[in-house]
């Protein structure tokens, strides 16, 4: 076996940074209107600097160009394909079966990768994607392990890659109307409104048709109910399953979350592949899963691992996060017995905080016995993160300093 590709999600520049910092293979990027990610903040100038920093460490950056087209976007193909030809990215994930052909008409030697959003649930659809060109697929949500098992059995000379962590759509694959419907706003076109989350009124009874007198009721407290809200997927606790099937990417979701999700998703996840590979047979799941419970997360599911999920997979009382720890901020400058640390949380004097770093599992705990304020430099007793790029200093101690290098995610129990 080999190990499989560690992707991670790239919204910003400074995401790109973090999650090769804590092990990421590489990562995923929307290119700005060309993507589902409509409100993308990766303008092109930081994507070329950030592939030009991933190859400087032999990481790859993927570029996604997985909108469904409408005759708008066919417009602005060729600039686009001129922009990635510039750009020198190891791949680009499509899911638009035209833009797929016009692409690789115009880019015959760029890798390209099939989006989940093309609903890749069969060995067939594999092996169809494989004859036009594929050089990988990403199977859909929907697929079960057991079928994984039979996709990888069936289709030799395709990679293969699966989410292994990450937000669950109640959609088919992320195929939705609802945010359309409800928010004008398309999630096929990268502008989701995240529907499913919202907290809805109920006042409704089902009845089907072929079972008269069998009531379904719709629940509801004071507060409403979150019909429609899934759990976040996190396929850990079957990892070790995963990885002797031999897929040769594992996909972490979530290009719209804080660093410290990129942070933490990555430390945890090439902590947990790199364990079993050093020891299979004593591998467990569990230290990995306290951590990951540290993120926000809605309550963690298997998803379709197991086949077709039940009402388990879903919180129907409550869309906010399960977690009790809080993101509280990135180092930004390790120079002279200080950290500069640009807040994220309010700090107070005498707290602790844990600073999650690149060359240990264990959190690096500091008590708070002194904050400067970077503006003035003078002692205070509390800053919070109201001011844009609000910082602080702390003294450091040399041999834990050596620890926390430039971009260190910081938290903090709430």
């Amino acid at each position: 076996m080999k190990k499989p590709e560690l992707l991670l999600p790239a919204g910003s520049l400074l995401k790109l940074k973090t999650a090769f910092l804590y092990g990421a293979d590489a990562v995923y990027a929307g290119a700005p209107d060309m993507s589902l990610r409509a409100k993308s903040k990766f303008p092109l100038e930081d994507i070329k600097e950030g592939i030009n920093f991933a190859h400087a460490l032999g990481k790859k950056v993927y570029l996604t160009l997985n909108l469904f087209s409408h005759n708008k976007d066919v417009e602005k193909l060729p600039a686009f394909v001129e922009t990635v030809k510039s750009l020198s990215c190891d791949g680009v994930i499509i899911s638009d079966p035209g833009i797929f052909q016009y692409v690789r008409k115009e880019m015959p030697n760029m890798p390209l990768h099939v989006s989940t959003q093309a609903n890749v649930c069969s060995w067939l659809t594999v092996n169809f994607w494989k004859n036009t060109g594929a050089a990988l697929c990403v199977l859909g949500r929907e697929v079960s392990f057991k079928e994984s098992l039979e996709i990888r059995k069936k289709c030799e000379g395709i990679k293969l890659e699966i989410f292994v962590h990450g937000a669950m759509c109640v959609s088919y694959s992320g195929r939705c109307l609802m945010s359309a419907f409800m928010a004008q706003r398309s999630a096929n076109s990268g502008a989701c409104a995240h529907s499913c989350r919202w907290r809805y009124k109920t006042k409704l009874v089902m009845e089907e048709e072929l079972r008269p007198g069998e009531y379904l009721e719709m629940h509801e407290d004071n507060r409403g109910t979150y019909i429609l809200n899934s759990k976040d997927l996190c396929l850990m606790p079957k990892l070790n399953e995963i990885l002797e099937a031999g897929f040769d990417s594992f996909k972490i979701e979530g290009r719209n979350k804080t660093e410290y999700y990129v942070a933490q998703t990555a430390r945890v996840y090439r902590k947990a592949i790199d364990d079993y590979f050093e020891n299979p047979k004593n591998w467990r799941a569990d230290a990995y899963m306290q951590e990951l419970a540290t993120l926000q997360n809605r309550g963690y599911t298997l998803g379709f691992f197991d086949g077709i999920p039940d009402d388990s997979a879903q919180d129907y009382n409550d869309a906010t996060s399960r977690s009790a720890w809080r993101n509280a901020g990135a180092v930004k400058e390790n120079k002279d017995g200080f950290l500069k640390i640009e807040v994220k949380h309010k700090l107070k004097k005498g707290g602790e905080i844990e600073f999650l770093s690149p060359f240990k599992f264990e959190p690096v705990k500091i008590v708070l016995d002194k904050i400067y304020d970077c503006k003035n430099n003078f002692l205070t007793e509390e800053v919070n993160p109201g001011i844009a790029h609000q910082s602080v200093r702390i003294p450091v101690d040399e041999n834990i300093a050596k620890l926390l290098p430039e971009n260190t995610i910081l938290r903090l129990k709430i």
